[in-house]
């Protein structure tokens, strides 16, 4: 296949994505909320688009009373999990099992419990967190997962997510990291190539791989091979600094050598994606607890 047809095809796939699988939430979008509220979400959409990551802090989208309130229920949580999390420091040099992440545990279990009243949905849930989501993918998008990662510090050969990979729930994502501890060179920082995303200018990017299970890796000498390190955004940052990704780009993290690493993330998706249901709704849930757009987002219906 020419590149001229290879370009068609990808577009004619994307065409058929946004206005077939997803012809109604994105014209929700067009018609009703492609105006931004606040020049901050505006501009991270815009680096998004350009690089496919963008940089910010918890004070942009918190007031002081919510930051309190979160980072309370997360030193609650971090205490309440000890017993696992000590567990989970124990045995990280010694099982490497592919596909189980053993250095990484959620702490809200692989499909959290939705309470509306949680400061962990609220944060997904966040106005500015998806208004940045729907002006990336252009359309009103779909909050799939939020959790807590703890991360153990680990001499262990790089396996899984520490090496250099792009997912695959979407044609695009958009997921938020949110650093609950400062996190150093040392301490598994999100790593990111920017314009490897599907909208950058590297998208056609193509590193040698090797096969873990059913997912490409890529090691970092092989990434530097195809893409210069120096142009490598090492996500470091203090408490509190929030990123954002499409994580169709490549990326890795997790690489914790010194330290342990604490973060929020959530992941948004189109509403069509294909992609597992990861949080579960108790049968006595209210969705008048929660707005009109925070129930698009979920796709529950509002009484």
């Amino acid at each position: 296949m020419t590149l001229r047809k290879r370009i068609s095809a990808i577009r004619a796939t994307r065409s058929f994505w946004r206005y077939g699988s997803n012809l109604a939430p994105t014209l929700e979008y067009l018609i009703r909320s492609h105006k931004y509220r606040d020049c901050d979400s505006a501009q991270i959409v815009r680096r998004l688009n350009s690089d496919g990551v963008a940089i910010a802090r918890i004070e942009d989208f918190l007031d002081y009373g919510s930051i309190v309130d979160f980072y309370s229920e997360v030193e609650r949580l971090r205490v309440a999990k000890r017993v696992e999390i000590e567990a989970l420091k124990a045995n990280v040099e010694s099982d490497l099992t592919v596909g189980q992440k053993t250095f990484n545990l959620e702490l809200l279990g692989s499909e959290p419990i939705f309470d509306a009243e949680c400061v962990f949905a609220r944060m997904g849930l966040n106005e500015k967190f998806l208004t940045i989501a729907n002006g990336y993918l252009k359309m009103k998008a779909r909050l799939r997962y939020y959790n807590i990662w703890y991360t153990a510090a680990s001499m262990s050969v790089l396996r899984e997510s520490q090496l250099w990979h792009f997912d695959r729930e979407d044609k695009l994502i958009v997921k938020a990291f949110v650093y609950l501890d400062d996190v150093e060179a040392g301490t598994g920082p999100f790593t990111y190539a920017p314009g490897t995303h599907p909208k950058g200018i590297h998208a056609s990017l193509k590193p040698e791989f090797m096969m873990e299970g059913n997912v490409r890796r890529t090691s970092d000498a092989h990434m530097e091979a195809a893409y210069p390190r120096a142009d490598w955004r090492v996500c470091t940052g203090k408490k509190g600094t929030i990123i954002f990704a499409d994580t169709r780009g490549y990326h890795k993290g997790g690489e914790a050598r010194t330290g342990d690493r604490l973060m929020f993330t959530c992941m948004y998706t189109s509403p069509a994606s294909q992609s597992k249901d990861l949080i579960r709704f108790p049968a006595d849930f209210d969705p008048a607890l929660l707005s009109a757009e925070q129930c698009k987002a979920l796709r529950i219906p509002r009484k």
